[in-house]
């Protein structure tokens, strides 16, 4: 068979030239790749945001918690042993702390272990010492 004689009957040759580009399927499977690529970078970047918000929120809440050690620990007077809380404004927020005062085996020491949360779904910062009894 001729290459003339096959292309009347509907057959082309496999061989394709450059003049005649992409075809329709090969475009949408290629469009479809692109969109999954571009969605799991916009997803990314979604996480990356989150997580970079809440480690700024982290970081201000250390700051708040060893503010408030530093206050624990220069007051001339120990505190009481038991469960205190409050508010405090640090960084242009109201942060809420919870102090937890307990006595240790040595009768000289105490220890206070602080809780520091500043915003709904961000992760609480922990902060534990020990605190001189005069």
């Amino acid at each position: 068979m001729s290459s003339s004689r096959s292309a009347e009957h509907g057959f082309t040759p496999l061989r394709r030239s450059a003049e005649h580009g992409f075809t329709l399927l090969e475009m949408l499977v290629a469009l479809a790749v692109f969109s999954l690529a571009a969605l799991a970078l916009v997803r990314l970047q979604g996480v990356t945001l989150r997580t970079a918000a809440d480690l700024d929120s982290k970081a201000l809440g250390q700051i708040v918690a060893r503010n408030l050690m530093v206050e624990v620990q220069s007051d001339v007077t120990p505190p009481s042993v038991g469960e205190e809380d409050g508010e405090v404004e640090n960084g242009g927020r109201r942060w809420h702390w919870t102090r937890t005062v307990k006595a240790t085996e040595d009768k000289r020491l105490l220890q206070v272990d602080l809780l520091v949360d500043g915003q709904p779904g961000a992760s609480p910062v922990v902060l534990s010492f020990l605190r001189e009894v005069e």
